[in-house]
């Protein structure tokens, strides 16, 4: 790649992994409308590990709590919040890993196109202005129950679905079910971690048994600039995420699925 599309991608990953506006949307869209050569399998394991450290080291605090939490509640049988937290995670994550595992191939080979991407950009920014003009305020991460977890964690699947937005559904499902939006961004943030961790994983187990050749400039640039700019979209997003709602974030969808179904149609 050329050292512009490096850092186009690498920034378009950090800036829209936690955001709801899909992620996966905003790189594939480039290589189909731009014409560029698909980045490849190294440079998308590089970005997944940059947003990876963005989300741990935001919320390595948290991350410490609820794991030495969820270690003594499997020793001693010690429930509390942040325990129960953790195995929410587990059971809100299992969704999404056996739609994967299931619909991948049919997913990449059907639905990776610009058509879908359009009406899924526009379906799925409709709903997440909906839950939060008509979601309450009225529950906390203390509110979890498993039947609210497994909820978010089949909206969390519907995400496979390119331009879908895994963090924009999870949130659209919490925020139906009446959870603040700080709650809602907060419990969609650290559930992403254990999916960012299997998809990196499994994009690094085909790279190790692929073969091909890595070029390592591309790689370190990618996750520098991947890790930087969503760390400062995490901080940026929780602190006005109050202020402004989601309303932005469904007229930028609004737009941008408008624009693809023109460029598709027209």
């Amino acid at each position: 790649m050329l050292w512009y599309q490096i850092v186009f991608l690498s920034l378009i990953q950090g800036l829209t992994e936690f955001l709801p506006i899909s992620s996966s949307a905003h790189l594939i869209l480039p290589a189909q409308l731009l014409n560029w050569q698909d980045q490849g399998l190294a440079f998308d394991v590089a970005v997944h590990v940059g947003t990876l450290i963005a989300i741990v080291g935001y919320f390595r605090k948290d991350i410490a709590q609820i794991v030495v939490a969820w270690c003594v509640s499997i020793k001693d049988r010690q429930s509390t919040s942040d325990s129960r937290l953790a195995w929410w995670i587990c059971l809100a994550t299992i969704p999404a890993c056996v739609a994967g595992l299931v619909f991948d191939e049919f997913i990449s080979t059907h639905l990776r196109s610009v058509e879908v991407i359009g009406y899924t950009t526009i379906g799925f920014g409709v709903l997440l202005w909906l839950s939060d003009r008509y979601g309450s305020n009225s529950k906390t991460e203390y509110d979890f129950c498993p039947k609210s977890v497994v909820y978010i964690g089949l909206a969390q699947a519907l995400a496979l679905i390119p331009g879908t937005s895994r963090s924009g559904i999870t949130m659209t499902a919490a925020r139906f079910l009446g959870f603040s939006r700080e709650c809602a961004a907060r419990f969609s943030f650290l559930l992403s971690i254990p999916l960012i961790l299997a998809a990196g994983g499994l994009k690094l187990i085909e790279l190790i048994s692929s073969n091909v050749m890595v070029d390592w400039t591309s790689i370190v640039v990618g996750v520098v600039l991947s890790a930087i700019s969503a760390y400062l979209c995490i901080y940026l997003f929780l602190k006005w995420l109050n202020r402004i709602g989601f309303f932005p974030f469904f007229v930028y969808r609004l737009i941008l699925g408008s624009l693809l179904l023109f460029i598709v149609y027209v």
